[in-house]
């Protein structure tokens, strides 16, 4: 049965959409401007969705069985509310479909799976040129982090901090 006419849907991400994911996350980076920084593979992916020890997980968001959007998350914990929470790694809608209310719902679809299993937040990161991010995240009461600064290791620096 197909979808209603502009008909939105949030699925589960399948095995069989790894090809579709790593589509998106390359459509973000390069509207991010970080293409270079891509090195995902649909091995990589498959395996950290749906390997023997999963370690993320992704929703699809189809407007008229289209695919429009995605949203893939991991979890995270906070010692100083006790319990975990959910940490959007990415979130991207196709440019045709922005202004439909496909990213809202993607979060709407997080914030409730978060409620459900009563986790303590929702939490992300945006870069700080990218404004139609931060006020769309302001428009759903978002709050940004001002006194937290995200670090990072990788690459050299975390072979060395690892040796």
């Amino acid at each position: 049965m197909s979808p209603a006419p502009d008909e939105l849907a949030i699925v589960p991400a399948r095995e069989s959409d790894v090809p579709l994911i790593l589509e998106f996350i390359r459509r973000l980076a390069e509207y991010e401007r970080l293409s270079d920084e891509v090195t995902a593979t649909e091995a990589l992916l498959r395996d950290a969705l749906f390997g023997a020890r999963p370690v993320a997980k992704a929703v699809l968001a189809y407007w008229d069985a289209e695919p429009a959007g995605f949203a893939l998350y991991f979890l995270s914990f906070s010692t100083f509310i006790g319990r975990p929470g959910i940490y959007l790694e990415d979130l991207f809608v196709l440019p045709p479909f922005r202004g439909k209310g496909i990213g809202k719902a993607l979060l709407s679809h997080l914030a409730r799976l978060a409620k459900q299993r009563d986790y303590g937040r929702v939490e992300w990161a945006v870069l700080d040129w990218n404004q139609p991010a931060i006020d769309f995240y302001r428009q759903l009461d978002a709050r940004p982090m001002q006194d937290w600064t995200v670090f990072r290791l990788s690459g050299g620096a975390l072979d060395r901090a690892g040796s």
